[in-house]
């Protein structure tokens, strides 16, 4: 597609890398893109108080990243059944600026959830929770059950959905996804992160509840609606409950193929900024985590 953002992935040789290029290889191939594989090369600034460490350091680093590039590429190359434009890239620079940079001209950024080398800091809470909050598009924290990235082909696509401006560009993300792997989508909309005891009067016959119950399925529905009218192809399930998001989602997480969340929100997702709802999602889901922010 001429023109077109491509699917960036970003690898650094680990296991884990390996599973989000098999990812973005499959995403982009579904979405007719052409896959950016990238890796960054960084020379410390102790190697230049002696420069013939540091010349060397370079070359090895560059040996290192041609050879991790090749591998990528053919494995990205193998993990789908038709054509795939692929290109690679050497990137010199500190790893997160430089993926922030590389960000602005993806449609889609992928990251394994954690790597070595120098990727060593792509851990989740260090680089992924940068490009989580600064990204110019949206990125997919490649994690899960299997170890080529392949979750079931059958599962849906989740998003949560709180009426923040944030959520809606989830919205945005989470319909555009399930639509390119024919995919059913699970909107849920949690309404409460606050536990309250049964006593209080916290129990779904309980009128209070009945009114916010009534009130947050019709949020979804106009929330959803243009989403609907865009993408007539895409079933979709409505949940509203009353629980802690991480929970709900959580457990979705167990049969998805992708789970789609905004990088905040408030109301019932008052909490998801990395460090809450989304970092939590991006520890213990079962299945990629795909963060978006409005841009």
């Amino acid at each position: 597609m001429v023109g077109a953002k491509p699917v960036v992935v970003a690898v650094d040789g680990s296991e884990a890398a390996s599973t989000a290029v098999v990812w973005a290889a499959r995403t982009a191939s579904l979405a007719k893109l052409p896959l950016r594989i990238v890796t960054v090369t960084h020379v410390p600034a102790f190697y230049y108080s002696e420069p013939y460490l540091a010349d060397s350091f370079r070359e090895e680093l560059e040996s290192t990243a041609r050879a991790r590039l090749e591998s990528a590429a053919v494995l990205a190359r193998e993990s789908v059944d038709g054509p795939l434009e692929v290109v690679t890239d050497r990137l010199q620079g500190r790893v997160t600026q430089t993926l922030i940079d590389v960000s602005e001209h993806a449609s889609v950024l992928a990251l394994g959830p954690r790597g070595h080398g120098e990727f060593t800091g792509l851990i989740v809470g260090s680089v992924s929770s940068a490009l989580a909050t600064h990204s110019q598009c949206p990125v997919a924290i490649v994690r899960g059950r299997t170890l080529d990235g392949a979750p079931p082909n059958m599962g849906p696509v989740v998003v949560g959905v709180d009426g923040s401006e944030h959520s809606e560009a989830a919205l945005d993300a989470a319909f555009a996804q399930a639509s390119i792997r024919n995919a059913p989508l699970v909107a849920v909309n949690v309404w409460s992160d606050v536990t309250v005891q049964p006593s209080l009067g916290a129990t779904p016959e309980d009128p209070q509840w009945s009114n916010i119950q009534a009130g947050e399925e019709a949020v979804l529905a106009e929330r959803l609606a243009g989403h609907v009218d865009q993408y007539p192809e895409v079933i979709v399930e409505r949940v509203v409950a009353r629980d802690r998001p991480v929970r709900v989602l959580s457990e979705y997480a167990e049969a998805a193929q992708l789970i789609v969340v905004g990088s905040r929100g408030r109301g019932g997702f008052r909490g998801m900024l990395l460090g809450s709802t989304s970092n939590a999602l991006l520890h213990t889901a079962d299945c990629p985590v795909m963060i978006v922010r409005p841009l």
